[in-house]
């Protein structure tokens, strides 16, 4: 048997570790799993919640509409119904623009620092 090398084998995260992820309290993942049906983390015994990498990817999607875009959570909801992957196609661009904006903004206070 080969040794795997992939150091992210987690299948599952806990609501405190998502919450933690994205900032959020585990009510508000809570009341979004409540607003977004297809939100379903696989919910074990006792009631404890287990997320999957599809569940966090959905909920990136919702983070980025509702708390960096600011859409409502009715807004957000009919945004991911009609039309899913180029709302998940534009918040990975955003990310990705957002990343080179910081690297830029890195890069220009390091070249104000030489002068």
């Amino acid at each position: 048997m080969a040794l795997n090398l992939n150091k992210d084998l987690k299948a599952y995260y806990s609501i405190k570790e998502v919450a933690d992820m994205f900032g959020l309290t585990p009510s508000t993942l809570r009341y979004w799993e409540r607003e977004f049906p297809h939100l379903k983390p696989h919910v074990g015994n006792g009631q404890v919640r287990q997320y999957t990498k599809d569940d966090i990817e959905s909920l990136r999607v919702i983070h980025n509409l509702v708390k960096v875009r600011g859409f409502k959570l009715s807004a957000a909801r009919k945004m991911m119904h009609a039309n899913r992957k180029g709302v998940d196609k534009s918040v990975t661009i955003i990310e990705k623009l957002t990343e080179v904006r910081d690297h830029l903004t890195e890069l220009k206070n390091a070249l104000a620092e030489i002068r």
